[in-house]
């Protein structure tokens, strides 16, 4: 079982990117999974998850709207799309799963991770 991330980069105040999870060893109708983000020194904060029947929950008020996640189930990849990107989304962006069909934000939870991608909005 596998997550590998991608798609991170610099990108100026009010830009766009759009990040990947790559996912091997399971199909996207078994299990969920869940984008987080960490900055510096800071906790792991969940973002948007999508479970097994591609129902989507939302997380952070800050990121509503500007964040939309989606999946690919003949690829097997997850996506965040991020708009309106500010000098606080700067953050190492993970995705996770716990291996369940539904979503849940309590890290301990999580048992397979992505290495992560690094996500730059200068000031």
């Amino acid at each position: 079982l596998q997550l590998v991330e991608s798609g991170g980069g610099l990108v100026q105040p009010g830009g766009s990117l759009r990040l990947s999870c790559a996912v091997s060893g399971f199909s996207l109708n078994l299990y969920s999974i869940t984008w987080f983000r960490q900055a510096p020194v800071k906790g792991r904060e969940g973002i948007s998850c999508i479970n097994a029947y591609e129902i989507t929950t939302d997380y952070e008020d800050s990121m509503k709207g500007r964040f939309t996640i989606s999946r690919d189930t003949v690829t097997n990849t997850v996506f965040l799309q991020m708009s309106g990107l500010q000098p606080e989304d700067t953050a190492i962006y993970y995705c996770g799963t716990y291996r369940h069909w539904d979503c849940t934000t309590t890290v301990r939870e999580y048992d397979f991770w992505g290495y992560g991608t690094q996500v730059t909005v200068p000031s």
